[in-house]
């Protein structure tokens, strides 16, 4: 009894992990066939190619200064905050 038991428990879980196997490889070769189909119907546009932004020198050092002093005033406060809720 324990013999067949097992034999079907093993038959049955090869015969899942072998439906799941085929499962999984059929959805991957159709989902490159719509793929490759749906480019075929309509290719990519091609990239307007447009120079990065420079973003270094968009503001001057003193406006850079003084938002770092701010950033850090908000974020000691915010610690300050946190310390006192959290300690009791």
């Amino acid at each position: 009894m324990d013999n067949n038991l097992l034999s079907e428990a093993i038959n049955l879980t090869l015969f899942g992990m072998g439906f799941v196997f085929v499962f999984l490889a059929l959805m991957v070769v159709l989902t490159r066939f719509m793929s490759a189909s749906v480019l075929k119907i309509q290719p990519l546009a091609p990239s307007n190619s447009v120079a990065p932004i420079q973003t270094d020198n968009l503001i001057d050092e003193d406006t850079n200064q003084s938002l770092r002093k701010q950033l850090n005033c908000i974020l000691e406060l915010n610690i300050c905050q946190m310390m006192s809720t959290h300690n009791p």
